[in-house]
């Protein structure tokens, strides 16, 4: 979509890049790299490893908690407007409906959402292939 098209749309909290957007994206990051490293630290310090679990664990509670909170979001304003009915049943969508949908597509178009997967699967990649060499070769 085009820059700042969804400004007027129901969901422009949800996928603009708001102040708490980025705090939870980076919390996200935070989190992916914090659990990724616990294989490492455990070779070098046992403490280490625990805080970085910590640390892990307890960011992607809050990131999948900010998350769902938006998911339930989107599926109240689903269910209200009845949309997967009225697509089902081939009925006309009113304007509010194409809205709703647009500002849903908006923002499942996110960037920082694709940079958050690339990084998960980056850093698990890196981590398996740490894990192994440790397991098999030392």
């Amino acid at each position: 979509m085009e820059k700042n098209k969804c400004i007027t749309c129901s969901e422009y909290k949800n996928c603009r890049d708001s102040f708490a957007s980025w705090l939870f994206f980076i919390i996200g990051l935070i989190a992916t790299a914090a659990i990724r490293v616990v294989t490492i630290l455990m070779h070098a310090s046992p403490f280490y490893a625990k805080v970085a679990w910590y640390i892990g664990v307890g960011g992607f509670f809050l990131f999948f908690v900010y998350k769902f909170r938006i998911n339930q979001a989107r599926h109240n304003a689903i269910s209200q407007r009845r949309l997967l009915d009225k697509i089902n049943l081939k009925e006309k969508l009113s304007q509010e409906d194409y809205d709703l949908l647009g500002a849903i597509l908006c923002a499942l178009s996110s960037g920082k959402e694709r940079i958050n997967y690339m990084f998960i699967f980056a850093l698990s990649a890196l981590a398996l292939l740490f894990a192994i060499y440790i397991d098999l070769f030392k």
